[in-house]
């Protein structure tokens, strides 16, 4: 039997935070003149992706898609990432890590290490070189507690900082694009939305997403308490041992910290399930580089951080 909406159904409740969702778009396009659309190929920036060719059907994404990478990446994300990109017809933009690296922009310590901190340089600079003024993310406010002091529209200064105290009201959903030349807007149109809407909202769209956040065999180490995909990056320390477990991922990053959690969801229906009865967040599980205070979380944000 087709489902209904109906006024207080999750899927009428879904449809509220979709029309939310392409009212900021358009009118992000509307206000700026050059927004890209930042894409990791994780869950919450297929969403966002959905989400802008919604707004703007029949016609192309009036903004081309950036994805920043660390050169850490799970190869499934990537392998979706061009596929999906491509099929669309969409105009992709890779900025690289690794090429921040070798011109000297950034400094690695240690070439198995964690390279989040390194995207924010590589980020900054590739929205100068494009002369990007709006940059649309995938943020959500129920992540972690940094994240939930964002605003829809997340202004930052000429040097791409940011500054929560700086930041303005949008009361009834009234949002105030003006910014001076140099400035660029960090825009969140899913703000609103939780884990479980982010789910539910790929069973309604039939949403496709990369194999690994459904259950699979994949050979790991445990490490601080994470469980840790073995790669050419991250190989077993002296006494760890690699094991094969059934896992999947809640959220998609630097694979050197990014943990898996044990799983037998191999579809959505399980995972939405496994969803509803987990007590944590999905980066506070599963992100190692996340584990941090919230005043340190909230320092990479102000130099520029996602």
């Amino acid at each position: 039997m087709p489902k209904v909406d109906k006024d207080s159904s999750p899927i009428s409740q879904l449809r509220v935070l979709e029309a939310e969702a392409v009212h900021i778009m358009r009118e992000v396009v509307a206000e700026l003149e050059r927004p890209v659309l930042l894409f990791s190929g994780g869950k919450d920036s297929i969403v966002l992706l959905r989400l802008a060719e919604k707004a703007f059907a029949p016609g192309p994404l009036p903004f081309p898609v950036l994805h920043v990478d660390t050169g850490h990446n799970f190869p499934e994300v990537l392998e979706f990432r061009d596929r999906r990109i491509a099929a669309a017809g969409h105009e992709l933009i890779v900025a690289s890590v690794q090429e921040s690296i070798d011109s000297g922009r950034v400094r690695e310590d240690q070439p198995t290490a964690s390279r989040n901190k390194l995207q924010t340089r590589t980020l900054l600079d590739a929205l100068e070189a494009g002369r990007f003024d709006a940059a649309f993310g995938g943020g959500r406010r129920d992540e972690e507690r940094a994240r939930a002091k964002e605003r829809v529209f997340s202004f930052r200064d000429e040097f791409g900082q940011w500054e929560p105290r700086a930041q303005r009201p949008e009361p009834w959903a009234i949002y105030n694009g003006r910014i001076r030349r140099g400035e660029h807007i960090r825009v969140f149109p899913i703000s609103n939305w939780t884990e479980l809407d982010v789910w539910s909202y790929v069973e309604l769209e039939q949403l496709e997403l990369p194999s690994i956040y459904f259950a699979h065999e994949r050979q790991l180490l445990r490490r601080d308490g994470m469980l840790l995909a073995v790669s050419e990056v991250m190989a077993p320390r002296y006494g760890e041992a690699i094991e094969t477990l059934m896992v999947r991922y809640r959220t998609v990053g630097d694979l050197t910290v990014t943990g898996a959690v044990p799983s037998t969801a191999t579809d959505v229906a399980s995972v939405i399930e496994e969803v509803r009865s987990s007590q944590i967040s999905e980066r506070g599980e599963t992100r190692a580089d996340d584990r941090t205070s919230e005043a340190a979380m909230e320092d990479r944000k102000r130099e520029g951080y996602f």
